[in-house]
């Protein structure tokens, strides 16, 4: 009697013994896995073993610069910024002074050069330049050298003061456009004081550099922007100091060109 094979026996044993073949890769492909990842990680101890020394040695010297920043800031920049404040106290006070005083000349030296016992504004610069109170002295050297008419250490003093302060960064550096003027650099001049009006625009110092600016042009033989800023004054300032006999100066201005 013929026996009968169900179908799809054959079959049946073929796919287990696939199934235990591939078993047996994924088990191997795992096992390579883990095997390269043992490689790697012995490579990394054996790395950091043979390279311990330099590894401590980069780290250290990584905490010592991060100390040292934080001890440099903590135990020498703020105690010379706050001696720094400390001389600028007596230097401003003469030179508060001199603005409302009436002996100007030497109470503006007195500022600059220091009495009492009290350093003055240049050796304040001198000495604690990088600090705020030092770069804010370099700002009150300057105007009191235009003051005392020593007009080129008044563009050295000025020129090194830096700032953001809407007001104290153009008055810098119009004051800057000042002493060019009173040294007959007149380019130069209205370089400055172009650069106190893009500074900040406010109706204190703009109109009064848009002025300045408007009568170095003209004296440049520039008609077309000293008639630009007359007009500007006219137009954005109208209630100014500035504006009171504009109509002149673009009167003026316009017979020019």
């Amino acid at each position: 009697m013929a026996t009968y094979k169900k179908r799809g026996y054959k079959p049946k044993a073929i796919k287990e013994k696939a199934e235990t073949i591939e078993g047996l890769e994924q088990d191997s492909t795992t096992a390579e896995v883990f095997n390269t990842l043992d490689e790697g990680a012995n490579k990394a101890e054996d790395f950091v073993a043979k390279n311990q020394k330099g590894i401590f040695i980069i780290v250290g010297l990584a905490a010592v610069i991060a100390l040292a920043y934080l001890g440099y800031n903590k135990f020498i920049a703020e105690p010379k910024a706050e001696e720094a404040m400390n001389e600028m106290y007596s230097a401003q006070k003469y030179f508060d002074e001199a603005v409302v005083g009436t002996n100007k000349d030497s109470l503006y030296t007195l500022a600059l050069t220091g009495g009492g016992g009290k350093l003055g504004l240049t050796d304040i610069v001198d000495q604690y330049g990088s600090t705020p109170a030092g770069n804010l002295a370099n700002y009150y050297a300057g105007m009191a050298y235009l003051n005392t008419n020593d007009y080129t250490n008044a563009v050295k003093y000025l020129g090194d003061f830096s700032t953001d302060d809407a007001v104290l960064g153009p008055i810098a550096k119009g004051a800057m456009g000042d002493a060019f003027v009173q040294l007959e650099q007149l380019p130069e001049a209205f370089e400055y004081y172009e650069k106190a009006i893009v500074a900040s625009t406010n109706d204190y110092t703009t109109p009064m550099y848009l002025l300045k600016a408007a009568n170095v042009a003209q004296s440049l033989g520039n008609n077309a922007k000293a008639l630009e800023y007359y007009k500007r004054i006219k137009a954005e300032f109208s209630t100014s100091d500035q504006a009171k006999n504009i109509d002149s100066f673009i009167g003026r201005s316009e017979a020019s060109n």
